[in-house]
Formats: structure tokens, sequence, C-alpha cells
């Protein structure tokens, strides 16, 4: 469970390349490092969730994308303070310790949301997106019922743990999917939809034809352009529909 959560500084992120800032905080004793960015105090919040490299350029892109459309975001690390990963074998340590261990998955976010808080933004008017690893983390926190207004996942992880079920979701879900991704599957994708509804749960579920998995990361041999900008236009929607202006 959550124990201790401490806000300690905003450390500026170097050359003004962004606008927003590093933030050092504390949950349950271990110092995390995350990112936090506002075009004003009344803006909406998306909390952001990262993939399995850790919180990186990446996500400060992303956070300032939607900044820049008029919401805050705190990118959360689930990972702690420079532990951000290059190897294979060191992401798939990381992330399954967190799969492992449900409770301090769910802590973590909890966390990331009270220091997003004490960064002066509004969580009352939130949401969380994640990518990847990240997306997978959001459907857990969607699953224990964060009082958040909608999770939102660009190809991330889909199945439900044994034991696990959506009855306690309070906001709608928008999941957007490669239908090549060979990591998760259309299987994994329509056993989420079955769940969903017979769970009562709103939700829009999106498919890319001949996306593979990891479809949004700039630069890399996966991405693909014409699936990254539609599923951002879907994401940009879902927001202006969950999150009051």
């Amino acid at each position: 469970m959550l124990r201790l959560i401490s806000a300690v500084i905003g450390l500026s992120v170097a050359a003004s390349v962004w606008a927003g800032s590093d933030v050092l905080y504390q949950v349950d004793g271990e110092d995390y490092q995350g990112y936090y960015t506002s075009p004003g105090s009344s803006a909406p919040l998306v909390i952001l969730i990262h993939d399995w490299d850790g919180l990186t350029d990446y996500e400060v892109k992303r956070a300032e994308m939607l900044a820049d459309m008029g919401y805050a975001v705190f990118a959360a690390d689930l990972f702690g303070a420079g532990v951000r990963p290059t190897e294979v074998a060191d992401k798939r340590q990381h992330t399954g310790e967190l799969y492992k261990d449900r409770e301090k998955m769910r802590a973590l976010m909890d966390g990331a949301l009270q220091t997003a808080k004490e960064q002066g933004a509004n969580i009352d008017n939130a949401l969380a997106a994640g990518y990847c690893f990240g997306g997978a983390a959001v459907l857990e926190w969607a699953r224990a019922g964060a009082p958040l207004k909608g999770f939102a996942t660009f190809h991330g992880g889909l199945k439900t743990p044994e034991g696990q079920d959506y009855s306690a979701t309070k906001a709608p879900l928008l999941v957007m999917h490669g239908s090549a991704d060979t990591a998760i599957t259309l299987d994994d994708y329509v056993t989420l939809a079955k769940e969903l509804e017979a769970a009562g749960i709103s939700h829009e579920m999106i498919t890319y034809g001949g996306a593979p998995h990891a479809f949004t990361v700039f630069g890399s041999d996966r991405y693909r352009e014409d699936a990254d900008q539609r599923s951002w236009a879907s994401f940009s929607r879902f927001l202006a529909q969950q999150l009051s202006q």
C-alpha cells in the first residue's frame, strides 16, 4: 500500500528544450523521478505511464505535445530514479518485477497522482494514458478502481491477471491496438472486449491495420505514421470528451 509520498523538488530541464520540469519524489521510501508540465493551474490532467524503457525523452515529448493542447501532464516513473534500462534483459526484469507485484504497481501510480497534486495539478479532472508496459499498468489501475475520468492505452498489454476483473472500474476505456502486433495478439484484444462488455464498462477499442507493436515510437523501425496520427486523433477526442476544460 501507499505509505509515503513526498514531492521533493522540481529540477529544470536543460537547455529549455521542454517547458516542464523533472520532479524527484518518493513512494514507500524509494526515490522516483517524474516529469511535470502544465499550461496553467486549471488545466485538466493526464497521468502518463512509460513503456519498458522507463521514463525517457519519448514520454517527455508526448507530455509537451499534450501541454500544447492545454493539458497538464505528470509523466510517472515506475522503475525508480536513474533506472532507465537499455538492454532487453533489464527491461524484462523491471517490468517483470511489477507484473509480479501488482500492489506495488498500483501504489506507484497512486503515488504519481498524489505527486501531481502536490505540483498543483487538478487530480479531480484527470485521466491516465500509457504506452506498451504503461498501457498494461493503466489497465491495472482501472481494475483497481482509480478515481479518474478515463483510461487510454497505446499498444499496451491487454491480459487480465487471474482473479481480477473490471467490476471496480469507474470510467471509460480507450484501447488502441495494432492488428499486426505479434506480442499482444488479436485474441488478447477480443478477450478484453468480451470482459469489458460483460462488466458493462463503457469502452472504445480501435485496431490499426498493418501496425505492429510499438507503432507510435518515433524513429523506430516499428513506427507507423498513419496509425500514430490516427490514434493520437482518437486520444485527443477522448480527452475532450472525458475531461472538463
